[in-house]
């Protein structure tokens, strides 16, 4: 009988099971509502106990992956109205449903932690922590989050006896979009209207038309700044809300908005009482001295940092968090509405990285792998005379623009036939902008013949009408 690992039997075998029924639903189909094997089905398979598989199934429901149907199972969830319109929509599921299929190289991945993660000290610490805290003694219910975790959070952010945070101010989440979905909801501003940077994250697009947000997309140019005079006669024309804006490097497009600029804007942003959503989830990988934030200069009373640790520490820490000093009564009271069943332990040895500061050494031997990646492309990248490369401030990828007019759909399809995803610019626009972009990662796996497909990139272009 297989079994999931000689963790089975020990306080950490749901861990295995999750991690398992995480790679299967990301093997489905697109969109699929795919029946998954049942508590009893899936124990057998692994050989693990049933109040194993339940366990982790019920992580998985709690984090919106899956949906229980009365006797019929557990089913892979769709979220409802979470998406792009429909042309994009259906470009990002295809690049999502092939991206992790075997065997293919995906040019478009987003994961920074890909080169250099820290799972491995990650389950060392929960493991000692599992030794010295029995797990009878754990809390099994957190609705803000760990408090350890939550407190080293609090002290990471502040800055100053002016612009400080506390651990009540935190929230930790699933994911990056249960925790937006609650703090749109808990502010009031789902349905209204926001201001975002262009190019913009596909996630953070996705999830404001989820909560019926109209959004007005400023583009931002080679060097990642905004026309000033063009942004304030938006704040003056239309009714914005919410601001949304990446906190140091202009993801995806790598760009560094000077201080004095973010200290204009955060001034506008205060004197029209509009809520800024600061977007950190690449705020610390710069790769230049530590760059001005938002949060520098924002009016605290209308501030959200938002943020994951996986860019950093890699999949197996996915939760999302929330940074908000005000709203105190909405926030808690949604999050314990939402009832977030997260491993007490996996959020303390989370909690264990930053105090003992491993996550500083792991940020700064992080950068410089990004910094050497990001050379390594660029030389394959200047070979060929087909794309603008401007080099990016910090981050995981090139937002690469061709020198002349090309159908990018179509050098996605020929490429997907060889096997190889790329990520069209037009996924990181509402209004279908950005068609003659492309996001290129440098976090790939290097052990295959990138060359080789950076060749295949240009001859497809090249082929392009």
């Amino acid at each position: 009988m297989p079994r999931v690992s000689q963790e089975s039997t020990t306080a950490f075998a749901y861990q295995a099971v999750y991690r398992y029924l995480v790679e299967l639903i990301e093997a489905a189909p697109a969109r699929s509502e795919q029946k998954l094997p049942s508590l009893r089905q899936l124990a057998r398979r692994l050989g693990v106990s049933v109040s194993t598989t339940k366990y982790a199934y019920a992580l998985l429901e709690d984090e919106g992956r899956v949906e229980a149907r009365p006797k019929f199972g557990y089913f892979i969830k769709v979220l409802p109205g979470a998406v792009l319109p429909t042309g994009a929509s259906s470009l990002l599921d295809q690049v999502f449903a092939n991206a992790r299929q075997p065997g293919t190289l995906a040019l478009s991945s987003d994961a920074p932690a890909m080169l250099l993660s820290l799972e491995n000290p990650l389950w060392t610490v929960e493991r000692e922590l599992a030794r010295q805290l029995p797990r009878s003694l754990a809390p099994q219910y957190l609705p803000f989050g760990d408090p350890e975790l939550r407190a080293a959070l609090a002290e990471r952010y502040t800055q100053s006896a002016d612009r400080y945070w506390q651990a009540d101010d935190v929230y930790i989440g699933a994911d990056l979009h249960s925790v937006l979905d609650l703090s749109l909801d808990a502010l009031g501003l789902a349905g209204t209207v926001a201001l975002v940077e262009s190019p913009c994250s596909w996630a953070v697009l996705r999830q404001l038309a989820a909560a019926k947000v109209r959004v007005i997309e400023l583009p931002l140019d080679a060097n990642g700044c905004f026309d000033l005079a063009a942004l304030n006669g938006l704040l003056q024309q239309e009714s914005i809300r919410l601001a949304v804006l990446s906190s140091t490097v202009n993801i995806p497009q790598g760009g560094l908005m000077p201080a004095q600029d973010k200290q204009q804007i955060c001034r506008w942003l205060a004197e029209r009482d509009i809520w800024l959503f600061e977007n950190d989830t690449y705020g610390e990988l710069h790769f230049g001295p530590p760059p001005a934030r938002y949060r520098d200069f924002a009016d605290p009373s209308r501030l959200l940092v938002f943020s994951t640790f996986d860019k950093v520490i890699g999949a197996e820490a996915p939760y999302g968090y929330v940074l908000c000093r005000e709203q105190a009564p909405a926030l808690q009271r949604l999050f314990l509405e939402r009832g977030f069943r997260l491993s007490p332990l996996r959020q303390k040895a989370i909690a264990k990285l930053f105090t003992s500061r491993r996550l500083d050494v792991h940020l700064k031997a992080l950068r410089s792998r990004l910094w050497e990646r990001m050379n390594q492309l660029k030389a394959l990248l200047d070979a060929h005379d087909l794309w603008h490369v401007q080099v990016p401030h910090g981050g995981a990828s090139f937002w690469l623009q061709a020198k002349r007019p090309v159908d990018m759909r179509q050098v996605f399809e020929h490429l997907l036939a060889q096997r190889i995803v790329i990520a069209p610019g037009e996924l990181f626009s509402q209004q279908g902008a950005w068609q003659q972009h492309l996001r290129l990662s440098f976090t790939l796996d290097w052990s295959k013949d990138i060359a080789q497909a950076v060749q295949q990139l240009a001859q497809a272009m090249r082929q392009s009408p």
